[in-house]
Formats: structure tokens, sequence, C-alpha cells
């Protein structure tokens, strides 16, 4: 059995939210007084109700939308400073669907954020080979989108987000769309790519299992407007496979986050 800790080092969070509000120009108040630490190489997953605000703290988090109130901080630095030591390179993105140009090759939906940055093509293809050795696709540089399944898309969409080595991954429910053996294949290289170059994964999910077998943390949020309730820690060592999927602690851990995010479906806060 490993013996790799399933919790972030000790030290300075890789990203901070303090009482953090968001609340949209119609007057929708979707997020209310969010705090969350994200460490350096911690896996958390965001669990809760459809509506509960998981995917708009996603965001708030990438700088995709503004918060209403509340401090952001990167590295121990507010974000929005100019000074806080984020670049865009430090977040990967991944959206629940893969979003890629159909018009373009495998090889050049991945190298877009490269692109974007100023780095050439034949500047940045021993990268791109890189991210696609990460996600298994060495061979399909040249295919176009059409040509993959959806599971295959979805691992072209990771390494474009992986791309420029970030430091934080954001996944917004990216298997939800796919047949279970595939999100379990998919799940398992996550978790060997996640821990051999150890950046950090804030994962969207509606799936209680999911959440258990990938995650060190889950953080269970309330029904609008959206709000931490619980936290709770998977003291479970990787690498994570088919014997703790069947294991009474997986089993026991499941029970644990299905009672809470029962709690959470009627509006109460967890005390542990």
């Amino acid at each position: 059995m490993s013996t790799e800790a399933t919790t972030a080092a000790a030290g300075a969070p890789l990203v901070s939210l303090r009482n953090v509000s968001k609340r949209f120009a119609n007057g929708t108040l979707a997020l209310q007084g969010m705090s969350l630490d994200i460490g350096e190489h911690d896996f958390i997953s965001f669990l809760g109700p459809s509506g509960c605000g998981k995917s708009t703290a996603l965001r708030l988090i990438a700088g995709l939308t503004r918060i209403s109130s509340g401090d952001m901080h990167w590295g121990g630095a507010a974000a929005g400073n100019s000074k806080n030591g984020k670049t865009d390179r430090d977040l990967g993105f991944v959206f629940q669907e893969p979003t890629l140009m159909p018009w373009a090759k495998v090889f050049d939906n991945v190298w877009l954020p490269l692109k974007l940055a100023g780095t050439g093509r034949d500047a940045a293809a021993p990268v791109v080979k890189q991210a696609l050795e990460m996600v298994g696709l060495s061979r399909f540089a040249d295919v176009y989108p059409r040509e993959l399944s959806g599971g295959m898309k979805m691992r072209v969409s990771i390494a474009r987000a992986l791309v420029t080595h970030p430091r934080l991954l954001l996944m917004d429910e990216p298997f939800a769309a796919l047949d279970e053996m595939t999100r379990i294949k998919l799940n398992n290289d996550l978790l060997a790519i996640w821990r051999e170059h150890r950046f950090s994964v804030v994962f969207v999910t509606h799936s209680v299992y999911e959440s258990v077998y990938l995650s060190n943390r889950i953080v269970v949020m309330a029904a609008r407007p959206g709000r931490v309730i619980d936290e709770i820690r998977i003291d479970e060592p990787y690498p994570r496979g088919e014997d703790f999927r069947t294991s009474t602690r997986y089993n026991a851990h499941c029970t644990a986050v299905s009672q809470s995010l029962h709690g959470a479906l009627h509006g109460v806060d967890i005390d542990h």
C-alpha cells in the first residue's frame, strides 16, 4: 500500500476564499459567505444539489466572473492584485462538454492555449506531444474531433487544460455525460496524472461515488444561496483502484457523504 499522504502538504494555501458571495445582475444570490482553502496537490470535489453554486464557485476561482463581496487570495495575495504571483498559465479549466474546435485537428486543439499566449506551433510541439502522451492520445494528433469517441474528446480537453502545466486544474462535471466504464477509466487516468504531476484539482460532480473515489477532501454545498455546510476528508491512500472501490471503507465513506448531502438537500448545516 502506498504511503503517499492523502492531504495537501502543510503551508500556505494555493488559493483561499474568504466569505465570498456572488449576486448576479438579475438579483439571484448564487453564493453566500463561502470560505475555502485549496492546498498544494489537493484533490477537492464540490458536491451539492443542482443550482447550489458549484459551477459558479469554479468560475469565480477561474476569474471568469467577479466576486460580489468577500476576498479571494492566490498564494497569499489578493486576487486582482497584479503582484499576486498568479498568471493565466496557473489555471486549467475542463468544462462539462469538451468544447473542441471541430475544424481543427487534435494537435491544434491542444496547442490553442499556447498559441493564444504567443507560442508558435513548432515551439509548442514538444509540450503538446507530452500533453497528449499524458492522456494516452499520442497516436491521434492528426485526427479531427468528429473521429473520436466521447471519452477521447474529453481526453483532448484535459490535455488542452494541462498543456500549460497549471498549478490548479478546475473541472466542471467533465465525465457526467460518459458511460460508466469510460468514466471509471478516466477517473483512474486522471488520478494517475494528478499524482505524477502534482497539481491541485477542484472537481465538480453530482456523484457521491466519484467524489469519494477521487478526492482527499469533499466540500458539500447547501442549496441556493450556495455555501459550504460540510467538509469531509477521505483519509485513504493513493493509488486507488478496484480494491478500494469494493472495500467496506469505501462504502462507509460513501454512506457518510450521502448523509451529509441529504442534509444539504434539506438545508441542514453539519456540525462535526
